[in-house]
């Protein structure tokens, strides 16, 4: 104690602590003006806000303890307390941020304690001391007793507390060291100004150093605590989250990942951060929903302004960003101007010393990098958060859209701006034959399309208060919220994935662009012309003139470079959409030989496409020379207005800070000019997306109520007694509420459907309830109706609809439905597994021996589509999730026709095993069926519809037959045609070879796609790289050399103004010859805009001509390829190739290989320049190149594989979009919505965290080469200015250089990095090339022209394997067959027939010999021999165009006999005399077919056929007829083939039935690769264990069969 005493005695004598400093707070002696008050300001705006913030809190609904919520958190257990000492540090956050706080405590208790001890010395003096000192060290006292007070709340409140009180206390600390540097370093600075607590003496410096610990060091250095956004939800947090505020700065919290890939091959996904709560969607959704979400608000602002109202907080963190660097990028050019000013002046004295203008220029641009790296991190944050949520967003609405039959009259033009899916299908058009899509049973493609109106409406009056609706010829509404006009031709998948892809693309960034253009720009530039005004006076206003007299030309030039850009999509959606269609249809072209002349095709299409991006490269081009040119035109201008009109001098300060400037102004413009487009685009983007949330048509169950008064007519009143019953009373049901088609003279009408319940429909509970009737008819509408998918009509107060979903409802489509995911879990769809009954599904749905065919069993992936599954595969599939599942009510669509659509047998199967199998007995099963006879006899309740979609009787199946005389003649047809199924020879689709070959292990029965690790390496590179030209070297040297002399002569530019402003320092100012100099100036500009323009064009003509050879390799590769490799390759891969791939070549590897070697040189160049004024530098230059390439090599091997997993995280995002709307209605029906959503948010997640941590890699990367950068550019002017004697022009000159060296080292890593990811799509192309190819044609194998004379064929000993070590599929056969012989071919499954054919074509490997007309097939080439040959395949395939596109792909025949085709192939037969239906050679057939029947494709593919006019047709018939549908196409076809085909045609027929080839000249039987029989019918059927024989004996109708193998009629 007396040693305390003591000490205090003797203070005075040591220091005068603060009396001398407090006696003069202010000149007017103020104490409230010292700069010393404002942290006590500050301490007072903390306690208001800290009161207000705990008011607040404890006004809040108390939650339980904190205390004990924080120890929660702990290790605490029940047995064991935890001491409070270890609960108050959980509840800081943990023992390092524990000492952290209690360190600032200490230390703001030592300033407490420095701060009283004056005040405690002078208080005896009050007399002669001024009111103004006390208070003002009173004030002090108060200030860190208030801080130590908020750092006790730290250590000892709550979590809320404790945050929110170290935080103040950090900032009020942070004020007060600012306060300190201001009053006591910032003097030392300058020559004029002292420290204004110099007299305090050490005291001063123990307070600065406590401050910037207590303040600075400690809140950068302190890790956050980790506080969940749902406290009752935890999850781990990511680093970002708890890391401290410096290495958030530089992303230090990132090394531990960088350090993992320096170790590893390749990252994978679950070592990256885990994402951060606040960016998981179920919170951005609770964020954002309740402005955006149609169903929770009903404003219809733009989305736009939804969206800042939103994500206000992000964007004023943007615009925080954009100013901080605005202000740190102006600290190069004022510290320029400065140190150039001190040594223009023979480094005499001035005001402030050089070494602050150093650090300034240190500081400002590190403060400048972290500024824009924290811009880039809040954008893209902004940007993740904008996409999930629309994403989000676009998919739920989607699941409430109506799926209605698309009836749209297809000649309606399609708006012009409207955006299509490539490949989707056109609308149904009226060439369907005898189906009509209105009514729901064709196989019809429903899209959501747009509505007029958006609530439900009755029939008599709109509702009050809701849009009306407005037909065609009425004038719309002039409200904003006008209603969207009919959406034509679209598919909803299509429509959907252009939302999330190229919309949600344009709105990426609009955040950015309205931040940048609206405040970063025009502030950027407001303070570029005041410092340029600063310098060069009023001159800069000449400057700011001349820039707006040039500001049309480069929007001049951007609406040119747009419309190239618009012809180059338009080229490019052609080629794509080409490549799309010949991809989907392949095997036929390979099957007819077309590969040379497709080929040709696509490469016109690619010649245009090149032509347009030629055309909008050069024009980018020009516009990058604008933006370049008009701020050198402006400096120009400013510098001669500086020199001639005001008669001053140029000097180097002046050059090159107003240079640097200039820099910032043509960044700014180039930026704005870019950024508009964008921006509008996006905008136009989010005015779709709206349109699409608020103009599209939901079910009646998501639409507004009725307004009072109206609900007797609009509502769904089902009475009480009626709960429980499945049914329909008076009411009627459209596709669309706007279903009433307008009325257009001159305009052919179509029918609208509406589904009408003229009376009561009831379904039996617990029966089997059948609904029949004609093709158009209505019976899908009807479950639709039930599902509530159509617009619920009532007809009067007593009306109701119900469909009890207590139960539980299951639904299989017509349409088969299944799910990328193994066979199994799409039957289960979520439901708990339970083996027996597994199993017993697995029975009665015929799926045993399907599954016995995969290795893997159930595990199966059946992969996009279920493209590992034939159609009747998926279709059963569909069927066993249905019947698994524990619903009450069973909807089915058809399955029996899907069955039967392979064989009758599977369908009986289904029929005895299934429908009338205990898993379905006591459920309400209601059945829509074609199958009258095979189904009929089980059915309890039968539903009679007629064809203008009424109810023709309900009852019995009797009753249903008496009303409709059509319905019994279709049930006799389909007798008949089972009767004839009776006779197939095998039972099962042979769609799928059995060849053990293909079969994959683990469920995968596609190969895997392979994937590089690493570096892109050179051969891929060279593949583009060597075909720029047939001199690559050279062409490499010309473009190497110009771009390094244009860089040589844009260094000397700058020097050479350099050079002009330091004559004025050797020469009087009227001896410098300014003309001369602004002369030689311009000619260098000249120059360097002569040299670029060479430039650039010779590389865009070299790219070209490299793009055009991989893409002709490719395609020809691809064309040249075996079906083997074809069938076990996605076609979605291929596609991938030929548009992802290419247009990445066109595109990103073009512009990155220019880029790179642009910017090697832009360094090199400017490296050499400062090492030849300043040749020491040589070692900082190599330094920091070096710590940059090890930055940068392990930046990108983090990076490449951070990019791969975000490749392979965005694809699933779309898969589940397009596999959840094209089951909609399933997914519906099952109540499965919610299931769906959660899937929907894990994939968008991980996408979100995959996609941040990509971002932040990038930020990692960017804030250490702007370190570098600063630390190279701040030593060299550290150099210049202390221990060089340099000009100051050539200082400025290095200067300049320096920093745009050092700013050069980021954009060429990053360069190189987009290089190496772009690179990718090289590797990809590449493989393709060293694909599997068929024999190449050769000259040799160029047949006779009179080749083939006929269809004479001769096979000795052919044998025929799928792969090379597969095994043989046939057996050394041997047969002959003479010209005009029709041959049928038969054979049960796994036979070889289909095999025989595809070794006939050379399409599999082969061994023997086989000779057509007298040639031997192996010596011709496959062109030759395929363009000779006809095969008419089991399934048809068509091209989109019209039917003369079809039948004569290349334009080789006239219209005549294109006519008599058609004709003969019995087309003119089957149509009716209906104009509107009948189809012609201009009729347009949709991708595929889709809008034909597959008797009307059969009838095509014959047509062509018959076109072709081959010697040699097979006909590989297939199970194409089906019952009754297709029973009069299935008559035509055969006479078509019996009767027009010439006498010199030879035909082979694989036949699955035996009526179609029992009046053959001869049969050929096969038996597991082996002819087991081959002769005339009438000679086989007498063998008397002839295999034949068997099979006619085993069908039911023998009788017939022997008749017509003895020629007698059929009849």
């Amino acid at each position: 104690m007396g040693s305390a005493e003591s000490w205090l005695g003797q203070v005075p004598s040591q220091v005068p602590l603060t009396v001398p400093s407090l006696a003069r707070p202010s000149v007017d002696g103020n104490v409230w003006a010292s700069t010393l008050a404002i942290p006590v300001y500050c301490a007072a705006l903390s306690a208001g806000l800290h009161a207000f913030s705990t008011k607040r809190d404890s006004s809040a609904q108390r939650k339980p303890d904190d205390d004990s919520a924080d120890s929660a958190s702990s290790l605490a257990t029940p047995r064991f307390q935890i001491s409070y000492l270890r609960r108050r540090v959980s509840s800081a956050g943990g023992t390092v941020i524990a000492l952290f706080r209690i360190i600032q405590s200490f230390s703001v208790l030592t300033l407490l304690t420095l701060s009283i001890l004056p005040v405690v010395r002078i208080a005896p003096e009050i007399g002669r001391v001024s009111d103004a000192v006390l208070m003002l060290g009173i004030s002090q006292c108060f200030l860190y007793g208030y801080i130590f007070l908020l750092n006790i709340l730290s250590l000892l409140g709550s979590t809320q507390t404790n945050i929110r009180a170290f935080n103040h206390a950090s900032t009020i600390l942070a004020f007060a060291w600012g306060v300190y540097m201001y009053r006591d370093v910032w003097p030392l600075a300058t020559i004029d100004l002292a420290p204004e607590d110099a007299s305090e003496g050490t005291v001063m410096w123990i307070k600065i150093g406590l401050l910037s610990l207590s303040g600075v060091i400690i809140p950068l250095f302190s890790p956050k605590k980790y506080v969940p956004v749902d406290p009752k939800e935890p999850v781990e947090p990511p680093p970002e989250q708890t890391a401290c505020i410096l290495s958030g700065l530089f992303y230090a919290y990132l090394e531990p990942l960088i350090g993992l890939a320096w170790k590893l091959p390749r990252l994978t996904y679950d070592v990256l951060p885990p994402l951060a709560d606040y960016d998981h969607l179920k919170n951005l959704v609770g964020r954002a929903f309740p402005y955006i979400d149609p169903l929770k608000t009903r404003s219809r602002r733009h989305l736009g302004l939804s969206f800042i109202r939103i994500f206000w907080v992000e964007l004023c963190n943007l615009v925080a960003m954009s100013i901080a660097g605005v202000i740190g990028a102006f600290a190069a050019p004022i510290s320029i101007n400065n140190l150039l000013l001190y040594l223009e002046s023979g480094k005499a004295e001035t005001t402030i010393k050089p070494w602050f203008w150093i650090a300034l220029f240190f500081f400002g641009r590190l403060f400048k990098g972290i500024s824009d790296q924290w811009f880039g991190y809040y954008s893209t944050r902004l940007n993740v958060r904008f996409q999930a949520i629309i994403t989000e967003l676009v998919f739920e609405h989607a699941l409430r859209i109506r799926l209605k039959a698309d009836t749209d009259d297809s000649s309606s033009p399609a708006p012009s701006d409207a955006a299509t899916a490539v490949g989707t299908p056109d609308d149904i058009s009226q060439l369907t034959n005898g189906e009509d899509p209105e009514g729901g049973d064709a196989n019809v493609d429903r899209s959501a399309t747009a509505s007029s109106s958006t609530t439900a409406a009755p029939p008599a009056k709109s509702i009050k208060g809701k849009a009306k609706s407005i037909s065609e010829d009425q004038p719309q509404s002039a409200e904003p919220d006008k209603p969207a006009k009919k959406e034509t031709g679209r598919h909803l998948v299509g429509r959907i994935n252009n939302l999330v892809t190229s919309d949600l693309n344009n709105i990426d960034g609009f955040g950015v662009y309205l931040v940048f253009i609206g405040i970063e720009a025009p502030f950027e530039m407001i303070l570029s012309m005041i410092f340029l005004y600063q310098v060069l006076e009023w001159s800069a206003l000449v400057g700011l003139v001349a820039m707006l007299i040039t500001l049309p030309l480069p929007g001049w030039i951007t609406r040119h470079i747009q419309y190239a850009q618009r012809e180059k999509m338009k080229r490019t959606d052609s080629r794509v959409q080409t490549v799309t269609e010949i991809l989907g249809v392949i095997r036929m072209i390979k099957l007819f030989g077309w590969e040379p002349r497709i080929a040709e095709q696509l490469d016109k299409k690619r010649e245009e496409e090149l032509k347009a991006l030629r055309k909008s490269k050069l024009i980018s081009m020009s516009i990058g020379l604008c933006n370049s040119l008009i701020p050198i035109m402006i400096m120009l201008s400013t510098f001669f207005t500086y020199t001639v009109i005001m008669k001053r001098q140029l000097t180097a300060s002046r050059v090159f800070s107003s240079m640097a400037v200039f820099d910032m102004l043509r960044n700014d413009m180039y930026a704005v000019f870019s950024m508009v487009p964008s921006l509008v685009d996006a905008k136009v983007s989010l005015e779709r997306i709206a349109d699409f949330l608020w103009n599209t048509e939901l079910i009646d169950s998501f639409e507004s109520r009725p307004e009072p008064g109206e609900e007797e007519i609009c509502a769904n009143a089902v009475p009480d007694d009626h709960k429980d019953v499945i049914g329909i009373r008076h009411a009627s049901f459209a596709w669309s509420k706007d279903s009433v088609p307008s009325v257009e003279p001159g305009r052919p009408q179509k029918r609208t459907f509406i589904l009408s319940v003229d009376d009561e429909l009831t379904f039996q509970r617990g029966k089997l309830n059948l609904v029949i009737g004609p093709t158009g008819a209505g019976k899908t509408s009807l479950l639709m109706a039930l599902l509530g998918e159509m617009h619920y009509i009532p007809s009067g107060p007593d009306s109701y609809m119900n469909l009890p979903r207590d139960g539980g409802v299951a639904y299989a489509a017509q349409e088969s439905w299944v799910q990328n995911d193994t066979i199994r879990n799409n039957i289960l769809f979520g439901a708990p597994y339970d083996d027996v009954r597994y199993n017993r599904v697995l029975h009665q749905c015929a799926l045993k021996r399907d599954l016995s065919l995969f290795e893997a069993g159930d595990q199966t992936e059946v992969g996009e589509k279920g493209i590992t599954l034939s159609g009747g595969q998926k279709a059963r599939v569909t069927l066993a999730r249905t019947v698994y599942s524990d619903a009450d009510i069973l909807l089915l669509d058809d399955v029996t026709k899907k069955t039967a659509a392979l064989d009758v047998h599977t369908s009986k199967w289904i029929v005895d095993k299934c429908l009338k199998g205990d898993l379905l007995q006591g459920r309400t099963v209601i059945l829509v069926t074609h199958n009258v006879a095979m189904v009929s006899p089980i059915a309890d309740f039968v539903v009679s519809m007629g064809s203008d979609g009424r109810i023709l009787s309900q009852g019995s199946l009797l009753s249903a037959l008496e009303r409709d005389s059509k319905l019994m003649q279709e049930m006799k047809e389909e007798q008949e045609e089972i009767r004839k199924a009776e006779g197939e020879i095998d039972a099962e689709d042979e769609d799928k070879f059995e060849d053990e070959a293909t079969k994959q292990v683990a469920g995968k029965l596609v190969v895997a796609e392979e994937m590089e690790d690493g570096h892109v390496g050179w051969s891929a590179m060279k593949l583009f790289l060597g075909n720029m030209s047939k001199r690559p070297f050279i062409f490499w040297a010309i473009y190497v050399g110009s771009n390094a002399f244009r860089q040589c002569i844009n260094n000397f530019r700058t020097y050479y103004l350099g050079y002009w402003a330091s004559q004025y320092e050797t020469h009087p100012a009227e001896e410098v010859s300014v003309s001369r100099y602004m002369t030689v100036y311009a000619l260098l500009v000249l120059l360097f805009v002569g040299t670029t323009v060479f430039t650039v064009s010779f590389y865009v003509y070299g790219s070209m001509r490299a793009a055009r050879i991989v893409h002709k390799q490719l395609v020809v590769s691809i064309l040249g390829t075996t079906l083997r490799w074809l069938d076990k390759t996605p076609t979605a891969r291929v596609i991938a190739r030929c548009t992802q791939d290419i247009d990445t070549l066109d595109n990103r590897i073009a512009r990155n290989t220019s880029l790179l070697v642009e910017i090697t040189l832009f360094m090199l160049v400017r490296v050499l320049a400062i090492i030849l004024f300043s040749p020491v530098f040589i070692f900082p230059a190599i330094f920091v190149t070096s710590m940059s390439a090890l930055c940068g090599h392990a930046f990108m091997k983090a990076q490449l594989s951070v990019k791969r997993e975000l490749s392979n995280s965005k694809a699933p995002v779309l898969a589940h979009f397009g596999a959840t709307i094209s089951g909609i209605t399933s997914v519906r029906a099952y109540g499965a919505q919610e299931a769906f959503k959660r899937e929907a948010y894990r994939r968008i997640d991980r996408l979100t965290r995959v996609t941040m941590t990509y971002s932040n890699l990038n930020r990692w990367i960017g804030s250490r080469i702007d370190l570098l950068a600063c630390l190279f550019a701040t030593s060299l002017a550290l150099y210049l200015v202390y221990f060089s004697d340099m000009s100051a022009a050539n200082t400025g000159f290095s200067l300049t250089i320096a920093t745009a060296f050092s700013a050069a080292i980021d954009q060429a890593i990053r360069v190189f990095n987009d290089f190496e990811i772009s690179g990718n799509s090289l590797e990809r192309i590449q493989q393709y090339l060293q694909i599997e190819q068929e024999p190449k044609p050769t000259p040799d194998g160029v047949p006779p022209a009179y080749w083939p004379a006929s269809g004479q064929l001769a096979v000795d000993k052919l044998s025929a394997r799928y792969s090379p070590d597969g095994p043989k599929v046939l057996h050394e056969i041997s047969f002959e067959v003479a010209a005009g012989e029709r041959v049928g071919i038969v054979g049960r499954t796994g036979s070889g027939k289909s095999s025989l054919t595809l070794a006939l074509l050379r399409c599999i490997l082969t061994e023997g010999n086989v000779r057509y007309d007298g040639l031997p097939t192996d010596k011709v080439n496959l062109d030759a021999l395929r363009s000779n040959i006809t095969i008419i395949p089991q399934v048809p395939e068509l091209l989109s165009g019209t039917i003369r596109q079809n039948l004569d792909p290349f334009s080789e025949h006239d219209d005549a006999i294109l006519n008599d085709a058609l004709r003969s192939a019995g087309l003119f037969n089957l149509q009716a005399e209906d104009h509107q239906s009948r189809i012609t050679l201009e009729a347009e057939i949709a991708g595929g077919g889709a809008n034909l029947s597959v008797g009307q494709r059969q009838i095509l593919a014959l047509a062509r056929a018959i076109v072709r006019r081959s010697k040699l047709l097979i006909l590989d018939e297939g199970r194409l007829y089906t019952p009754s549908p297709h029973y009069e196409t299935d008559t035509i076809i055969q006479t078509s083939l019996r009767t027009e085909l010439g006498k010199d045609v030879t035909l082979l027929t694989v036949a699955h039935r035996l009526q179609t080839i029992m009046d053959s000249d001869k049969i050929m039987v096969l038996d597991a690769g082996h002819i087991v029989e081959y002769g005339k019918p009438s000679e086989l059927l007498q063998k008397e264990n002839g295999v034949l024989r068997a099979l006619v004996e085993e069908s039911g109708d023998k009788e017939k069969l022997y008749r017509m193998a003895k020629g007698a009629p059929s009849s």
